[in-house]
């Protein structure tokens, strides 16, 4: 049963990944020095690692809620966001910060962690 908690907050936080980045697709292609036609060479292999990083993320998170006694899809958003606007966007913002990316970049790519981790911990406190 929790492999299964693990895969469908995976998709789900892949959907919302899909999702957001359609919308703001091109500021983040500007930002990123992306083309259309670089995103079409790249082929699948990007999907890929993104889908296998996500059950990587559920499947710590799961493994952290369990430890922490995380339960109800309230605390399972609150800790999601947590990690997501404390953990995984100030990374993100690091690395980003030194490799002199432009900000819009940064936020956009912040946005897109911490509000996948905030889904993501709910899926996971809704079975």
């Amino acid at each position: 049963m929790e492999f299964l908690n693990i895969l469908v907050a995976a998709v789900v936080g892949f959907a919302f990944g899909a999702i957001w980045y359609m919308a703001l697709a091109k500021p983040w292609m500007k930002a990123a020095g992306v083309s259309e036609s670089d995103m079409q060479n790249a082929g699948k292999t990007p999907y890929i690692i993104s889908f296998v990083a996500l059950l990587f993320v559920a499947g710590m998170m799961r493994h952290m809620f369990s430890l922490a006694g995380i339960s109800g899809w309230e605390k399972g958003i609150v800790a999601g966001l947590g990690l997501g606007l404390f953990i995984a966007a100030p990374w993100i913002a690091t690395n980003y910060a030194y490799s002199n990316r432009p900000r819009i970049l940064t936020v956009i790519d912040c946005g897109y962690a911490t509000g996948g981790c905030a889904i993501i911990g709910l899926v996971l406190t809704l079975f």
